[in-house]
């Protein structure tokens, strides 16, 4: 019998998740709110480490360099924020933990890549992150096409206010 811990918990977890692994560069799709907006961010990097695999609070820390200058950031699997998690390139690593490719850079922080099915890997189906997402892009095309209506509306009028204005020469 669960305990009752793991039973509260079971509900808050994704059906599945990426295997990702440490040495995987991942793009991590991620919900972002400003103002009463939402949107897409997309952040891809090389994960550093994994953290508590099979538990609710399972994270990733995801690396990566933006205008010369290492950003790191932690992202829990499970969080509805995170939408999807899909690996482009996975590396052989002999370690859980990166820490050291902080200090690297250029040629020397390459790592050399492994052949993996990309598609077997990603083909993770969660249909409430799928909702989601789609729901997000039905309001993006809503909204445009709104706004594309009312700039056609305002040309409209503003070609029928011109010729009215324009003197009919006889």
């Amino acid at each position: 019998m669960e305990s009752l811990i793991q039973q509260i918990e079971a509900k808050h977890k994704k059906g599945q998740v990426v295997d990702a692994r440490s040495g995987d560069t991942v793009r991590v799709h991620q919900k972002v709110r400003e103002g009463n907006k939402e949107r897409i961010q997309v952040f891809e990097g090389l994960v550093i480490r994994t953290n508590r695999k099979g538990s609710l609070t399972s994270s990733l820390t995801v690396r990566r360099i933006a205008s010369g200058v290492g950003v790191e950031k932690n992202f829990m699997i499970h969080s509805p924020g995170i939408l999807k998690v899909e690996i482009t390139k996975r590396s052989r690593v002999r370690r859980k933990y990166l820490g050291y490719m902080r200090a690297l850079t250029g040629r020397s922080a390459r790592l050399s890549g492994v052949e993996f099915d990309r598609d077997a890997v990603n083909t993770v189906r969660d249909k409430a992150a799928e909702a989601e997402e789609a729901k997000l892009h039905e309001e993006k095309s809503e909204l445009h096409e709104a706004a594309v209506a009312e700039r056609a509306e305002e040309k409209a009028e503003a070609q029928a206010e011109a010729a009215s204005a324009k003197p009919t020469q006889e």
